[in-house]
């Protein structure tokens, strides 16, 4: 079954409020002393069906690393993870990290963007940020593309412009508006995978899903 089955299909699958209370429970049993909460649309009520999974994994200061080194696998128990990508802000902190995780055989508007923190941690500094090569730009890029489709499904059209244009800069790849918000996303995700082969399979997903959600659109 391939990963980016909608967020609107009544697909035979784990539904996402259920995968977010999973992974809270996994997380906080996971680290002792730790405890893990929902944060944004899903903790204030406002999520629609585009909407990811913001979460917040408070952990006892000084058990930042131990933490980390066993959250893929800890994840892994509550659905199969297909890829865990590391936020350039905070990258070097030793107190806290935000992860970008996609699951598979989960829509991939599902993404979970787990927020890793020491209970007395306190603001990043602007030098624990990731250094060019640390971090990928190539899937920074990718994930603008999703953010496109679901911008566009929401009506919010400026968003998606930026997004698109965002994307296209951050690869120095020119950007040319098509017209159409399908042509567009394709050509941003396939950019980007010409840049990092191991994209490609997530690019056709993401162009997959552009096509299933947004068919008939015509930039507004």
């Amino acid at each position: 079954m391939p990963t980016w089955v909608s967020a609107l299909a009544l697909a035979p699958m784990m539904k996402r409020d259920a995968l977010a209370d999973r992974i809270i429970e996994a997380l906080a049993v996971s680290c002792r002393g730790s405890r893990a909460q929902l944060r944004g649309s899903l903790r204030t009520g406002t999520a629609d069906e585009y909407s990811d999974i913001d979460v917040e994994w408070l952990v006892p200061d000084g058990g930042l690393a131990g933490c980390l080194a066993s959250v893929r696998a800890t994840l892994e128990r509550v659905q199969p993870v297909a890829a865990v990508r590391t936020a350039p802000d905070c990258f070097h902190s030793t107190r806290k990290r935000l992860l970008f995780v996609r699951f598979a055989e989960v829509s991939l508007f599902w993404r979970l963007d787990l927020a890793v923190r020491e209970v007395g941690a306190g603001p990043c500094d602007p030098a624990d940020h990731a250094r060019d090569g640390e971090w990928s730009k190539p899937a920074s890029a990718l994930a603008n593309a999703l953010g496109a489709i679901k911008a566009v499904a929401r009506g919010r059209y400026d968003d998606a412009r930026g997004l698109l244009s965002r994307g296209c800069s951050r690869i120095d790849e020119i950007d040319v508006s098509t017209g159409s918000w399908v042509e567009g996303i394709t050509r941003l995700a396939r950019a980007a995978a010409s840049r990092e082969a191991e994209l490609a399979t997530l690019a056709e997903e993401t162009i997959s899903l552009a096509r299933e959600e947004l068919s008939g659109r015509e930039e507004s």
